[in-house]
């Protein structure tokens, strides 16, 4: 199977280079959270990229850790915040898995387009429900490739094994749903574009 970091340093460049598929829909999630941001807040975002979502809020927040595992997505992120001048964001090569960071440390945790390509997914849920403070949020857009999709289903295996793809899990976004409820989160707000389209989802953690 293909080492994720590997498929993904090979793919920066070109991925650096992609144009958003559906700009309103990604403004409109934009401002969605940033209508939950306040000046004083801690951020986390994991599964970063090349940083264009982190560098975008960050003149809403006090700072934002933003991590990916790819070293050559954090390059091109750190080079775009410094053409920016965009000094409260600290890039750092690390998966969620890594980060050794205190409970209760954050105010809120971003994850765009992770949920689905981590083997695991339950887990990661409970870490940020532990690293965000009481009445922290968890905002993610997750593609939930649960219904449909069969011949994807066929081919993606085929794919993984030969090392050519990495890791896509199927779920429904209820499953994400029911993920979320089960360690504690409280849906805020939900939104999908429209059909085939990632899930946005807003969670609370009570406090």
């Amino acid at each position: 199977m293909a080492k994720p970091h590997k498929f993904w340093d090979r793919l920066a460049k070109i991925y650096s280079k992609q144009q958003v598929a559906d700009e309103d829909a990604y403004q409109k999630k934009l401002q969605v959270t940033r209508d939950y941001f306040r000046p004083d807040m801690e951020v986390l975002e994991f599964g970063c990229g090349t940083g264009s979502t982190a560098i975008s809020h960050a003149p809403y927040v006090k700072h934002i850790q933003a991590v990916d595992f790819s070293s050559k997505m954090i390059g091109i992120a750190q080079a775009k915040a410094k053409t920016n001048n965009i000094a409260n964001i600290t890039f750092q090569q690390a998966s969620i898995d890594d980060l050794d960071t205190a409970d209760q440390t954050y105010d809120t945790v971003m994850a765009h387009n992770v949920l689905h390509l981590l083997e695991n997914k339950e887990d990661v849920i409970a870490k940020v429900y532990r690293l965000l403070k009481p009445g922290g949020l968890f905002v993610s857009g997750t593609a939930c490739n649960g219904d449909g999709y069969k011949l994807l289903k066929i081919i993606l295996p085929i794919g993984q094994f030969l090392g050519l793809l990495p890791v896509l899990k199927f779920f429904t976004s209820e499953d994400l749903k029911n993920s979320l409820t089960h360690v504690g989160f409280k849906i805020d707000h939900q939104w999908t574009p429209g059909p085939g389209k990632s899930v946005f989802i807003v969670a609370k953690k009570e406090g």
